[in-house]
């Protein structure tokens, strides 16, 4: 632990992490602890509240509840008060990237949001291409071609939505605290309209792409960077007494930016996975690679904090054996994930693996028959979908999702020049012993559980490196140290 930095005011931090599966409200306090006949303020992080969370299908598409998400953490921000009786210094909210809310004049949602796997985007993507390259706008930005990606989902809306003013959920969600609304740059880089950062410029919006969108500029928020105090909480919270004075920051408002500015490690050995719904791998870098290698094989470039960038690929994750689970169960076969997994590790190893990326895979419903179709496309030997067999696919599903991660992280050696020792798993994936086992075999490196709750840790890092003014390059790392075994 870093005991070189400690906190000038005791007051409690918040942070919101929300998640396309659960959504948490967690707490930092420090409290006094004597060691090495030192007195000193240790932190203490406590999850607060948890509540579930999952888009919903209706009759015009896959939409998020915003208000049954809204309700959750005005709750958990109720009993953090209650917790909190030294005070509530800060707010901060990162999450999932790309999905957002258009704005009426009143500063209110007109619609729930719709979910990044909504079909609409199918259509969308191609379409806005017809206007203006997957080239030139992979050129213009560094950013992977994702059909998920915010350009496709807000070129999709209706053409009397694009002139509404929009924010991404997590900043929308400081923007109801009292916030005034901003776009972070981390979440930014995600919406594939931000310009490719360079040595004179953070990144700002790209006019040839927004054009394309037909979006006026006034509908466009403005750029703020990672640890930028954009408030003061007002409204009803703020009567409470935890919540007088406390101030609203932008973190990395990009959950996977802020998982990665948890990882305690100032070295360049490294690689990382966020496992999860999806798996994201790759390494920081400290300026965007935007190589013929990296656009032949999507990579993309994400701003991070500390001024870093995030070169990773997508890859499918959890999200494959989640999906057969709940065919599974809409079949009478409720399974323990954890149970599922112990049972897979005695599985037979499989004799081929899958494209865990085919497009298909990405679409909800009927997942071991979507599995199915490419087996059967490949000429491949077809695997038992019924629930019998859920062992042996969720084996098979591992074997293959470990492949693909010792493919890519070959590319990002070979594409970074980097000569890669460790491997950071973090999330949800990173419980998963069987899947760690199996990509340390196959990648060659030493894997290291960076935790479940990275976000989290690097929200809370971020809000202390900006309400410190911490020095140096790397500030968030140094309070990433600190916090690493709270």
């Amino acid at each position: 632990m870093n005991d070189a930095i400690t906190p000038t005011d005791p007051r409690a931090l918040v942070a919101i992490d929300l998640g396309a599966e659960s959504c948490r409200v967690s707490l930092l306090r420090w409290k006094d602890s004597e060691a090495h006949e030192k007195l000193s303020r240790e932190p203490h992080i406590q999850l607060v509240h948890r509540f579930p969370n999952a888009a919903v299908e209706s009759a015009d598409g896959l939409h998020w509840g915003l208000d049954g998400i809204l309700a959750g953490l005005h709750e958990g921000l109720r009993k953090c008060a209650a917790i909190a009786t030294e005070g509530i210094r800060s707010i901060a909210v990162d999450g999932w990237g790309v999905d957002y809310v258009r704005l009426a004049p009143d500063g209110r949602p007109v619609a729930p949001p719709f979910c990044y796997r909504d079909e609409r985007t199918v259509v969308a993507e191609p379409s806005l291409h017809a206007r203006i390259s997957a080239a030139r706008m992979r050129e213009l930005t560094g950013i992977g071609i994702l059909r998920i990606n915010t350009a496709y989902q807000l070129f999709a809306d209706d053409a009397n939505l694009r002139a509404l003013p929009w924010l991404n959920l997590p900043e929308f969600i400081l923007h109801t605290l009292g916030a005034r609304p901003v776009s972070e740059r981390t979440l930014a880089s995600h919406t594939q309209l931000l310009s490719m950062p360079t040595a004179d410029s953070p990144g700002e919006w790209c006019d040839e792409i927004v054009r394309q969108l037909d979006i006026p500029p006034s509908a466009m928020p403005a750029l703020v960077n990672p640890g930028t105090d954009i408030g003061q909480l007002t409204g009803p919270l703020a009567s409470l007494p935890a919540y007088k004075a406390t101030r609203l920051i932008a973190p990395a408002c990009h959950d996977t930016a802020s998982a990665i500015a948890a990882i305690p490690d100032a070295g360049d050995d490294w690689a990382y996975i966020s496992s999860g719904t999806w798996s994201l791998v790759g390494t920081l870098l400290p300026q965007p690679n935007n190589s013929q290698r990296a656009r032949d094989e999507n990579f993309t470039s994400l701003i991070g904090a500390d001024g870093a960038i995030c070169f990773h690929k997508n890859v499918n994750g959890m999200w494959l054996l989640r999906q057969c689970m709940e065919t599974w169960a809409a079949e009478g076969a409720a399974l323990d994930i954890a149970q599922l997994v112990a049972a897979a590790a005695h599985a037979p190893v499989p004799a081929y693996t899958l494209d865990v990326d085919d497009p298909d895979l990405l679409l909800s419903g009927r997942m071991p028959h979507r599995i199915n179709a490419q087996l059967h496309r490949r000429s491949l030997p077809e695997l038992d979908p019924s629930p019998a067999n859920a062992p042996a696919m969720a084996a098979f599903l591992f074997h293959s999702l470990a492949a693909r991660y010792a493919e890519v992280l070959s590319s990002v050696a070979a594409i970074t020049g980097k000569r890669l020792r460790k491997l950071y798993i973090m999330g949800g994936g990173s419980q998963n012993e069987l899947l760690n086992t199996l990509t340390a075999k196959a990648t060659g490196l030493e894997v290291l559980r960076a935790g479940t709750e990275c976000s989290t840790v690097g929200n809370f890092a971020v809000q202390l490196a900006t309400l410190e003014h911490t020095p140096g390059s790397r500030p968030t790392c140094a309070w990433a140290a600190r916090l690493a075994h709270s």
